[in-house]
């Protein structure tokens, strides 16, 4: 037997529709929170932190929830449906609020207009400001109020048109802290923003675990470092189409820093909703799931269910997918069970940072368009995903893994060293190598996780891989946010290139997850049949 590709893919759409949602929203909540509502990055590190405290608690939560789940439709299909159709609705209502903020600062709003920024000098010509590197500056003693006016997003250099520097290093501080102002006064639609948010959030968190323990569910163990890969390049798929879709609406653009996302949101809404239809027309939960349990019994990699009898005398669907009970962890798999969790969350630690405020990053130090970059880095992951698979199958997922995070640390650390004025392609290299890196370590991760438990408590482990991820995306965005505000924004790539390296240190003590006795036993007999 070998993967069926075709059936892993269909389940991908559930973290395809997840991958685009999530991306839309790490590269414009950011810009949303402190271009149009004036917060600094410590403030919006919390606002984007709310996520992953609800992560925290809802993920393992819906995760068990649903694996004691009967319904026609399975046991997680449901909540896929619900969440999705939730979100959606709510993330096209979270633009409306958006446009009321946008309104709200009207006055200078309007990019490169001289009566715009004579308001926000005017406003702000005497307050004590950072600019992105961190230098502390007043608009007085550096400006006049005609000189701060004739300053442009664009400077003509030659045949090339780049980003104004002091536009910026000062302009940008001045009207963020004068929108910033604006809020306090009226705080009721930043207030509605979060409430709005928080409903967005909730509801991506509903269904999150079941759509991704959707994949054990339906694939035997030891071919679920494959399945993995395919399920992670659909959810890449997803962020690239999001990615291109930044790229035709310009969401990098400094001349776009203040637009409107109410259509670019609705589209994002359309995709999810599209990927739901196709998964609902072709994804059998039920019935592919007991045919997992069956392969598993028939190979001996699960003891053989009990049958429950219903009152038609047909055996019921709870039993068809329900293994016989496995004990618990043994002291040795949970040290390992332990030490696996504690990697994820550091190298979460890193990697969050950079995704969840890139954007900001690259607009005010790179001054470059931060969707080619981060196209580059998911195009890298997509190729890689299906090799890096076959590699962990036959080196182990351990080692594979590893080597990923060592990819990792280095991309990040040569990172740090870059500024505008660095080749493009150094920078488009590095954030490849990271992609190459982050698609070797997600697709061996999550399968070394639920290795350690029996089919029944899939959702459930699936719930503490969430919570170990999700526990670093609460801190770091916090965190690396502060560092940004005390230290200047350059201070980012040096973070995730250090918590990235601790990764490597705590994975030298995981023992368990990468081949178990009976999964090796399992892919021997796979293997014989294909033969």
């Amino acid at each position: 037997m070998k993967l069926n590709y075709k059936r892993t893919i269909l389940v991908g759409f559930a973290f395809f529709l997840i991958c685009a949602f999530w991306q839309a929203y790490d590269n414009t909540i950011p810009l949303i929170l402190t271009n149009k509502f004036g917060m600094s990055q410590t403030w919006s590190g919390v606002i984007m932190a709310l996520d992953n405290v609800l992560a925290l608690f809802l993920l393992p939560l819906f995760g068990a929830i649903s694996d004691r789940s009967h319904s026609k439709k399975g046991r997680r299909t449901p909540f896929i449906v619900v969440g999705t159709l939730i979100a959606a609705v709510a993330l096209v209502g979270l633009s409306f609020v958006d446009l009321a903020q946008l309104n709200n600062i009207k006055e200078v709003s309007a990019i490169d207009d001289p009566a715009a920024l004579v308001t926000i000098y005017e406003k702000e010509k005497d307050e004590t400001l950072l600019t992105p590197d961190g230098a502390r500056f007043t608009l007085s003693e550096r400006f006049t109020q005609e000189e701060f006016s004739a300053i442009r997003s664009q400077i003509q250099e030659g045949e090339k048109t780049h980003t104004n520097p002091d536009y910026t290093n000062y302009v940008v501080p001045a009207r963020q802290a004068y929108a910033w102002q604006v809020t306090a006064e009226s705080p009721a639609t930043l207030v509605f923003f979060i409430v709005l948010l928080l409903v967005v959030l909730v509801s991506m968190a509903t269904f999150r675990s079941p759509a991704v323990a959707l994949m054990p569910d339906v694939t035997v163990k030891p071919l679920r470092s494959k399945a993995n890969a395919i399920i992670n390049l659909m959810g890449s798929a997803g962020g690239i189409l999001v990615l291109a879709l930044g790229m035709v609406f310009a969401t990098a653009s400094v001349r776009n820093s203040l637009m409107s996302y109410t259509a670019y949101f609705a589209v994002i809404a359309a995709i999810m909703l599209t990927a739901l239809v196709i998964f609902l027309l072709t994804v059998r939960e039920p019935e592919w799931a007991a045919q997992m349990v069956q392969d598993s019994v028939r190979y001996g990699l699960e003891d053989k269910p009990e049958t429950v009898e219903a009152d038609d005398g047909m055996e019921t669907y709870e039993a068809q997918v329900q293994p016989a009970v496995k004990g618990g962890l043994s002291p040795e798999e949970k040290k390992s069970m332990i030490f696996i969790l504690l990697s994820i969350v550091l190298w979460f630690f890193g990697y969050n940072a950079v995704t969840s405020k890139y954007s900001v990053y690259a607009s005010n130090i790179l001054h470059k368009d931060y969707n080619l970059t981060l196209i580059i880095a998911q195009a890298a992951a997509i190729i890689s995903y299906l090799p890096v698979g076959m590699i962990a199958s036959k080196v182990g997922r351990k080692k594979t893994i590893c080597a990923g995070v060592i990819m990792l640390a280095t991309a990040f650390g040569v990172a740090a060293f870059l500024r505008d004025n660095s080749p493009a392609m150094l920078m488009n290299a590095m954030f490849a190598l990271a992609g190459i890196a982050w698609a070797t370590i997600n697709v061996n991760s999550f399968p070394m996780v639920v290795e350690m438990c029996s089919e029944q408590d899939v959702g459930r482990y699936t719930g503490l891989y969430y919570t170990a991820s999700m526990a670093a995306q609460v801190a770091t965005p916090m965190f690396s946010g502060l560092l940004m505000d005390k230290l200047g924004m350059t201070v980012l790539f040096p973070y995730a290139a250090v918590f990235s390296a601790l990764a490597l240190v705590t994975m030298r003590f995981v023992r368990h997850g990468d081949s178990r006795p009976e999964a090796k036993k399992g892919l021997d007999a796979l293997e014989d049949m294909d033969n």
